[in-house]
């Protein structure tokens, strides 16, 4: 944990949670001073339908909207930059986004560039957001990425092959909306992936070098309900209560990293993404345990605190010993709901592994990662996770 520092926590004006929550939507609307919002959703008919109830509500509120269905599973800037077009054609002045990670991302992107101008490649990297973003409300109806409340987003750059992470504190939504009813409809793959995209926020920002003690209590609390609620979602996704459990889950971790960062694990898991457009989730579930079992060297006090909130029984084992309990438990919950055992099956190739380190070693998420990774070590991570 860094010592001698300030502190500055950044986090939505409002969270909204619970079942039926979502309705509420329309009063925080015309409390931002919103008359028109540009609603994002993915391309999906699920998503244009989720797009469709949230204009309902926010014309229930005497507000106006238009629906831009444009958001992939992994946003590409040429996406941004046509939802960014609509905007401005419509004449709105703020923005709703439904859905999972990516009409979030994509609705934050739209954000910087209708505000700023631009390219969105002209943003990558820390803090280049200089007008902030319009009003911005996230209807989350995944339990996972925490897209909904944090000042990240990541898009597919087409031309580099690569994810870009912009992180920015003038880009953190206004208003984060988690309500358990709408994530019923998420299928056990789905759920799954989401589920240990929320774990691996929370174990990062655990180990990370910025990590404080409010991130610590959101990244434990985090571990404890994904390692008591998680399997559960899965096997039984009409279940309200784990839903919410799991929605709050999520909702922690997104405030652990948000305030900690991440580490290798994200740095890694962008470039699958960016080269063979892989779902995030799914890719982080399965470079999880191999980049912690380099990790768990530097800090294994910290993985012992990690196990014990996975439920394991560390009583008299050493840091070392306990650490390696947390790997495995990691590995133990991503095989029973149904994880890819190694990225070749998601069709991750052998002769790819060196552009994907060097492309890793440039992503921001590594500047927190608690040790230090060479491109060797990298590769070899990359190679052990196949």
């Amino acid at each position: 944990m860094t010592e001698n520092r300030t502190y500055t926590y950044l986090n939505p004006r409002v969270a909204l949670m619970g079942p039926g929550c979502v309705k509420e939507i329309g009063r925080h609307a015309k409390d931002l001073g919103g008359t028109k919002a540009l609603i994002v959703s993915g391309k999906s008919r699920h998503g244009e339908e989720l797009a469709g109830d949230i204009r309902k509500i926010l014309e229930n509120a005497d507000l106006k909207a238009t629906i831009f269905a444009g958001a992939e599973p992994n946003p590409t800037d040429s996406s941004v930059m046509e939802g960014a077009e609509v905007y401005k054609r419509e004449s709105c002045d703020m923005i709703v986004a439904v859905g999972g990670g990516s009409p979030m991302d994509c609705a934050k992107a739209v954000g910087i560039v209708a505000k700023n101008g631009g390219r969105i490649k002209d943003y990558e990297g820390v803090g280049k957001v200089q007008k902030g973003i319009p009003p911005l409300i996230t209807v989350n109806t995944t339990a996972g990425t925490a897209s909904e409340m944090t000042s990240f987003t990541i898009i597919t750059d087409t031309e580099r092959h690569i994810k870009m992470a912009i992180v920015d504190p003038r880009i953190t939504p206004d208003v984060a909306v988690n309500d358990p009813e709408l994530m019923v409809s998420m299928p056990p793959a789905l759920t799954a992936a989401t589920g240990m995209d929320a774990l691996t926020h929370a174990v990062e920002a655990y180990v990370s070098t910025m990590a404080t003690p409010t991130t610590d209590a959101a990244a434990i609390k985090s571990i404890e309900l994904v390692s008591k609620y998680l399997r559960e979602a899965v096997a039984n996704g009409e279940d309200i209560r784990t839903r919410d459990m799991m929605a709050h889950a999520e909702y922690l971790a997104g405030i652990a990293f948000n305030n900690a960062s991440l580490g290798y694990v994200h740095s890694m898991a962008h470039q699958l993404g960016g080269l063979y457009n892989l779902p995030h989730g799914v890719c982080n579930a399965i470079l999880l345990p191999y980049v912690e079992m380099y990790n768990k060297q530097v800090c294994p006090e910290r993985f012992a605190d990690i196990a014990k909130a996975m439920g394991e029984n560390i009583d008299g084992l050493s840091p070392e010993e306990a650490a390696d309990r947390a790997i495995d438990a990691i590995k133990k919950i991503a095989s029973d709901i149904g994880i890819p055992s190694g990225l070749k099956e998601l069709g991750a190739r052998e002769e790819d592994l060196e552009i994907l380190a060097e492309n890793a070693m440039q992503d921001v998420c590594r500047l927190t990662n608690p040790r230090d990774l060479s491109k060797e070590d990298i590769i070899e991570i990359y190679r052990k996770a196949l």
